[in-house]
């Protein structure tokens, strides 16, 4: 009998998919071409070892920091940057810099305006928040009749007295917070959220997670996102008091952007690994007390780290 192909392989593939199959678009906020499909999905079964990709090393300090900042329901990177964690630097600086072209700050390169978010609390209480992002929107949803909604919190507490319901969605896409779509220019998010909504089912005695993402950057987001998402679906399994079963990630847009060919290609060219293990602190039952050091990861055997930039698109 022959042995399953390995998980990664999807993920390969829907690299080569793009090369070969993607559309030409450009960005209208950096002008970098990319090539594009519409409408994919992969397929995770979390029985078969974490998804933490092995063809590069994929980050997963900074992803166990940024969904733990997620959980939280912070609007602030100052977590994130107190932990040396800079994936959201961009666009604290991208709202510093809307201010500074129109002289209402003073002017300052984005490596001094960092150093000072790193050393003054006070600077980074202000300039740090970039609006009601995933955090906010997952626990802190701003209701029309003033009240804070806990979506999350929601479905844990529910899923646990009614498990079959099939309701349990969790939405970023907030319209009142979206661009042009905002009241004002300062309560709209820095960027449209990405991943949009999930969507958590229980089949089998295993809980499942879909989640919907409108635009991913498959070559330096995507494996962050996957092990992400995972991440969370166990977490979630744990607390709610299951197994759990499978991840599907559903994309609307995914791409590949130009400066990214070479780097792509060169990954086309590896082998996976097996995939590690993932180990969370059996002690933890409630969502809001996983910590850092509650997450482990064993046995990541991993291809050295393909350096590529971050295009960091998005805006009005």
């Amino acid at each position: 009998m022959a042995r399953p192909k390995h998980p990664e392989y999807q993920y390969l593939e829907l690299l080569q998919d793009i090369l070969k199959n993607g559309v030409w678009k450009k960005s209208h906020s950096t002008g970098v071409g990319l090539k594009s499909v519409f409408g994919r999905q992969l397929r995770w079964d979390l029985s078969r070892g974490f998804p933490l990709l092995t063809t590069k090393k994929t980050y997963f300090r900074g992803i166990v920091h940024e969904l733990i900042w997620f959980l939280s329901g912070s609007s602030n990177v100052k977590y994130l940057i107190d932990n040396n964690v800079h994936i959201w630097d961009d666009y604290p600086y991208k709202n510093y810099k809307y201010q500074m072209e129109r002289g209402k700050v003073k002017k300052m390169e984005f490596i001094d305006f960092m150093d000072k978010m790193k050393t003054d609390s006070k600077f980074c209480k202000k300039w740090g928040d970039i609006g009601p992002v995933y955090g906010v929107q997952w626990r802190r949803w701003p209701a029309g009749d003033g009240r804070e909604i806990d979506q999350l919190g929601w479905v844990i507490n529910k899923m646990k007295k009614l498990p079959q319901k099939k309701h349990f969605l969790v939405s970023s896409w907030n319209a009142g917070h979206i661009y042009e779509m905002a009241k004002e220019r300062n309560e709209s998010v820095a960027i449209a959220p990405c991943h949009t909504l999930f969507h958590i089912v229980l089949h089998g005695g295993k809980l499942n997670l879909q989640l919907y993402q409108r635009s991913a950057d498959v070559f330096l987001g995507v494996p962050f996102n996957i092990a992400s998402y995972a991440l969370l679906t166990c977490m979630l399994a744990q607390v709610i008091g299951y197994e759990p079963g499978t991840f599907v990630h559903t994309f609307g847009d995914v791409h590949i952007y130009e400066d990214h060919f070479k780097q792509v290609r060169e990954q086309l060219k590896r082998k996976p690994y097996p995939f590690p293990k993932l180990k969370l602190n059996p002690k933890i039952k409630n969502i809001d007390d996983f910590k850092f050091d509650d997450v482990k990861i064993e046995n990541y055997r991993f291809h050295p780290s393909i350096k590529a930039s971050l295009t960091p698109v998005g805006g009005f």
